[in-house]
């Protein structure tokens, strides 16, 4: 049976940490920062989150199928 691949797209969203958590880089916090977004966007914005354990589950069965 042929390897399976892991989407290139979930290797540069997705970090699967020792713990099984998925930190991912909060959107929206890239560009436009000077209009069109409030202070408490801003501060909300800033640095990563982690992925709720259905959704972590979800993507590393799905998105690395050897884990990660």
């Amino acid at each position: 049976m042929p390897k399976l691949k892991t989407r290139s797209a979930a290797k540069k969203r997705f970090h699967v940490k020792k713990s099984g958590q998925v930190k991912f880089g909060k959107a929206f916090s890239k560009h436009l920062f000077t209009f069109s977004k409030t202070p408490k966007q801003k501060r909300g914005n800033r640095g990563t989150g982690h992925l709720r354990d259905m959704d972590a589950k979800k993507v590393i069965k799905e998105l690395f199928p050897y884990g990660a």
